[in-house]
């Protein structure tokens, strides 16, 4: 019976530990995003924008900067991104709107 209890509430904390960080960015164009009830999914991850701003989830492991020139492709330039939690740095930005 305690393992039970024990199971049960691993169980119902799991999604805590599940989470992962997200994955973010900020459209420079807000007009190139789409529809806020609309998702796109890009290398496995589910996008979805409200207004300038978009997060991502689940997805392909990948380099950063290859996600971050995945995502300028379907959406535009970004001023900022976020890959799994980590922010590309001004420089990384530049080089992935290039």
């Amino acid at each position: 019976m305690r393992a039970l209890l024990i199971a049960a509430a691993l169980f119902a904390a799991a999604p805590a530990f599940a989470q992962a960080p997200a994955t973010s960015a900020v459209l420079a164009d807000p007009a190139r995003a789409p529809a806020a009830s609309t998702a796109i999914i890009i290398d496995g991850a589910s996008w979805r924008c409200d207004g300038a701003a978009c997060t991502a989830t689940g997805g392909s492991n990948q380099p950063a900067n290859r996600a971050c020139r995945r995502v300028v492709a379907r959406f535009g330039a970004v001023s900022s991104f976020s890959y799994k939690g980590v922010a590309l740095s001004a420089e990384q930005i530049a080089t992935c709107n290039a």
